[in-house]
């Protein structure tokens, strides 16, 4: 095994790897702890060539895809082929979420962590498969913060509007809300999994030391609390705008009894005086 080189997109929220499976041919149930790999074979079906030296897909359950050693033909082919499996995936704009890294292979140096490689004193086979779980979450997570910037900009909006005096919201409006931000939590929680880690780390040392230093280099746990944070703050403020809706609402009614109830006075003495 030589240098490899990583381009990982997130290109949606999940995808069902068992489907892929099934048209591929492999027999074989995945679950969301491990991701589907394509190559050899499998992957020359799916490109129409043969794929090139150590070139592979790994196909992650929540919606990242690294590339190992793949160029630009092989993965726009491959983006297609999603496509087909999953409509709703959008390849014309598949590298919004993105990043590269690359593995370099230096016998007898220390390993070394950069922002665009990390260099690792041998060619244990585990380095890449933790290499693609790491940078695969960090770009989901990249998308995961764009999304939760959309809910957050969507509610400063009703946020000026209380200010104003002007909150109205609707239980329609607030339940669409409320789902957008559990929804946000669930993915980020349930199908990243950011806490979980691969199986050869529980029984490989030192395949765990290399998965908590690059989990540190990328700040996937910083990052997973930061938005795990600022969730929680998002709920508070939901919560604390249907509350001050309902209680709007009370008061309008509480209004328009208080209407009714002087009309029928008014009404009755004006009967009084016919």
């Amino acid at each position: 095994m030589n240098n490899l080189e990583f381009k990982t997109y997130a290109i949606t929220n999940e995808i069902d790897l068992n489907k892929i499976a099934v048209e591929c041919g492999i027999k074989k149930k995945y679950t969301w702890e491990e991701p589907l790999i394509l190559q050899d074979a499998v992957l020359g079906k799916i490109i129409g060539e043969s794929p090139g030296e150590d070139e592979k897909v790994l196909v992650f359950s929540f919606g990242s895809i690294v590339f190992v050693n793949s160029n630009q033909k092989h993965t726009e082919i491959l983006m297609k082929y999603l496509k087909s499996i999953k409509p709703e995936i959008d390849i014309e704009h598949y590298d919004t979420f993105k990043d590269d890294y690359n593995l370099h292979f230096t016998e007898g140096e220390e390993m070394e962590f950069t922002d665009s490689y990390v260099q690792i004193p041998d060619k244990e086979l585990f380095y890449a498969e933790l290499i693609s779980i790491i940078i695969a979450k960090s770009v989901a997570l990249e998308r995961i913060e764009h999304q939760l910037v959309k809910i957050l900009d969507n509610i400063e909006g009703k946020i000026d509007n209380l200010e104003k005096g002007k909150l109205n919201i609707g239980n329609k409006e607030l339940a669409k809300t409320t789902s957008r931000i559990v929804r946000h939590e669930y993915n980020t929680i349930a199908y990243i999994m950011i806490l979980d880690k691969p199986d050869i780390t529980w029984t490989n040392s030192e395949a765990a030391h290399f998965y908590e230093k690059m989990s540190e280099f990328f700040e996937l746990n910083d990052r997973y609390e930061v938005i795990k944070s600022k969730t929680e703050i998002l709920k508070s403020i939901v919560d604390g705008l249907g509350a001050i809706s309902h209680s709007m609402r009370g008061l309008f009614m509480e209004w328009i009894v208080v209407i009714l109830i002087v009309v029928e006075v008014v009404l009755m003495v004006l009967d009084l005086f016919k």
